[in-house]
């Protein structure tokens, strides 16, 4: 515990100190949602966005999230701090949970920001149908996924020369079950109606697991990855 806190302090303070990763996810994350009201503010008076409001938002942080991961390990590789982390007598779980944790805070603050723009852009007054606590626990499930499947996949890809490149064909195709289940949830949530609440459980259960399996996967495979 003493080791995980220390890694993840680490990350902490070197993003307060240079607020890079927060700074570029969230302007990312902002122009995406702007620019997707501009593109569809020309679909027509009868187009109501939030039907595809869900979609949007959860796009928008898959591929900010792909941004962060990319800086999180890049930066270390860089700098030499991924070495000395391996030559560290630390335990390399430790160091995948505690990178992972780290991306996973970041990720939450950029959900935090967004979310209000988003409901300034998308989500008229009186036009939020669904319960309010639902969004949350969709924001949260999916971020664990993204944060976890992330940080294992970003850790393969920094030692490749294409490194944006190869996160993004390993990274959009394992999304697709955790994409499809948070859109149907944070969908129930917005639109709301006669077996939201179903929909949405189903969708946080389907999140669920997929965050199980897929941390119990790459903490199993983390040790070998960066040992190869």
């Amino acid at each position: 515990m003493r080791q995980f806190k220390a890694i993840l302090r680490k990350d902490i303070v070197m993003e307060l100190r240079t607020k890079e990763m927060i700074t570029s996810m969230g302007i990312y994350a902002l122009l995406t949602m702007v620019i997707y009201q501009v593109a569809l503010s020309q679909s027509g008076t009868a187009f109501d966005p939030r039907n595809i409001a869900a979609g949007l938002l959860w796009l928008a942080f898959v591929f900010t999230s792909m941004l962060g991961l990319n800086r999180s390990l890049v930066h270390e590789k860089d700098q030499g701090c991924l070495e000395a982390l391996l030559l560290s007598p630390v335990d390399r779980p430790v160091i995948f949970f505690a990178k992972a944790s780290g991306n996973l805070i970041f990720l939450l603050i950029v959900q935090v920001l967004t979310i209000p723009v988003f409901a300034f852009l998308f989500l008229q007054e009186g036009s939020y149908a669904g319960e309010w606590w639902m969004i949350p626990l969709a924001l949260f499930a999916g971020a664990v996924g993204i944060s976890g499947v992330g940080t294992l996949l970003a850790t393969m890809s920094v030692n490749t020369k294409g490194k944006d490149f190869v996160l993004a064909v390993l990274f959009v195709p394992l999304m697709y079950p955790l994409l499809l289940a948070a859109v149907s949830a944070t969908s129930a949530a917005i639109l709301g109606g006669d077996g939201s609440v179903q929909q949405f459980w189903t969708g946080m259960g389907m999140m669920a697991a997929f965050d199980a399996i897929m941390l119990l996967a790459s903490f199993a495979l983390h040790e070998f990855i960066v040992g190869a």
